[in-house]
């Protein structure tokens, strides 16, 4: 296909359609709403390239988690997600009009993106992306052994062994189970993606509040306003390399080197008692411009609240009882604390490594606010995103130590990233793109930690020949 068939195709269609419009004398409703702002749209409707399709009566073989993004432009989302479509495939929904403010940053159909996605699709053929029985066996495994320890952590009295080993397999659900499962890689039958992506609701998150953060930070990944993954932290840490004097910068965050551990510790208990899982309204999503008042996420809210109450009840009071109340109370509250703890620091510092190590594009889009050029979307993951170790690593971490792989194909199981990598990086090799890679998890490690103290301390910005330093 040429690489600007879809655009073409997708204004053909649009033109065809205002002309029915135009001509139709019973559709008088429509014909006034044709042209609206982003901000206008209801939420069964979403944008794609400028164009607004109902998805009120919209059978989408992918499940009705589509309703999840309802009155948002979801153009990056819908093209990281389905990186087959052409337009010929958005014609199965309902159009209803355009909006007249819509602006994309980044590119697609590149060179860089064809040849990627054309030597890739040779090694994992279509339809054959999801998980496979090496998937599911380390799954299930995971599962097991989560069930078995919550069995013992909701029946028996705490001890700290206990709860570090629950603590790390809820972890293990969070990035073995959850995470293919709410990206839509696990299967293709919705149910079991749908099913397995409670996992996020049982090591204390909230699925729904998940896949709208972590699809908004897959699509926008280290974009200065639109990543909710770079300002989550603020204000007590920064992970966006802000300039000198920009006013997010704190006097304290030149410590944070010391400081970001510790307080990644406290990343559980941060979910756990978070209001917004009964709102159901993502604060990280919701200030970088993310709708989240649409009908779908207002009919979740009861299951999110209930869900929350049961994990709550199980794996926090129960332990107290089980403990004997008041007698084991400080006993207890440590072990629980330490459970969480070690849940937070499983997850939170693998997902650290992803996107903040030394040389990583902080500012994608740069040039898209300098000279008004947007960027290969393709091209800013890899070069936003880090891969260290191998299989074995995969199969600890869910294949998220396969960051670059994963940001390219996000629907694709974690299974098969180990065996695309090589391709990955020979062909961003080729094409001059800068490809992170480390070894061993330590190096990644170490390299974060120097990425951390810079954005603290902003000797990125400082110039030594004017005495900055």
């Amino acid at each position: 296909m040429a690489p600007n068939a879809d655009q073409n195709r997708l204004r053909q269609r649009l033109h065809n359609h205002d002309n029915d419009i135009q001509e139709s004398s019973d559709d008088q409703a429509i014909t006034s709403t044709t042209v609206k702002n982003l901000k206008d749209i209801k939420s069964t409707e979403v944008v794609i390239d400028g164009i607004i399709y109902d998805l009120k009566n919209f059978n989408h073989p992918g499940g009705d988690s589509v309703l999840l993004f309802g009155g948002n432009d979801v153009t990056v989302q819908y093209k990281m997600i389905h990186p087959y479509h052409t337009a010929k495939h958005l014609e199965k929904m309902k159009v209803v009009g355009k909006v007249n403010d819509a602006k994309q940053d980044y590119l697609f159909d590149t060179e860089f993106e064809r040849e990627i996605k054309r030597e890739v699709f040779k090694i994992v053929r279509r339809g054959r992306e999801f998980g496979t029985n090496g998937f599911y066996a380390r799954a299930f495994f995971y599962i097991g052994l989560y069930a078995i320890l919550d069995y013992y952590w909701t029946t028996q009295p705490t001890t700290l062994k206990l709860a570090i080993a629950f603590g790390v397999s809820q972890a293990l659900i969070g990035l073995n189970v959850q995470h293919d499962a709410n990206h839509g890689a696990v299967s293709k039958r919705a149910w079991i993606n749908d099913l397995l992506g409670f996992g996020a609701d049982m090591i204390g998150g909230c699925k729904w509040n998940w896949m709208c953060q972590h699809w908004t930070h897959h699509a926008f990944t280290n974009h200065h306003v639109k990543d909710p993954d770079a300002v989550n932290a603020e204000p007590i840490l920064l992970f966006n390399d802000y300039p000198l004097g920009h006013p997010k910068r704190k006097f304290f965050h030149r410590f944070q080197v010391l400081l970001f551990l510790p307080i990644l510790s406290f990343y559980w208990l941060s979910m756990v008692l978070n209001p917004q899982t009964f709102t159901l309204q993502h604060t990280g999503a919701k200030e970088v411009g993310i709708c989240m008042d649409n009908d779908f996420l207002k009919s979740r809210r009861i299951w999110a609240t209930l869900i929350r109450f049961v994990y709550i009840y199980l794996n926090i009071l129960r332990p107290f009882w089980n403990n004997g109340g008041m007698e084991g109370l400080y006993t207890t509250a440590f072990h629980v604390l330490t459970m969480g703890a070690a849940e937070s620091l499983t997850l939170a510092c693998l997902f650290a490594l992803s996107h903040n190590f030394e040389h990583v594009d902080r500012d994608p889009t740069k040039s898209v606010r300098t000279n008004g050029k947007a960027v290969c979307w393709f091209k800013s993951q890899v070069e936003t995103s880090s891969t260290y170790g191998g299989f074995i690593a995969g199969a600890l971490t869910g294949g998220l130590n396969f960051q670059v792989e994963h940001h390219l194909f996000p629907r694709m199981s974690s299974a098969w990233y180990p065996f695309i990598a090589p391709k990955v990086r020979e062909i961003c090799a080729k094409h001059g793109v800068r490809y992170a890679y480390y070894p061993w998890v330590w190096q990644n490690f170490w390299s974060t930690v120097k990425y951390m103290h810079q954005a603290g301390t902003g000797s990125n910005w400082m110039n030594p020949l004017k005495g900055d330093l």
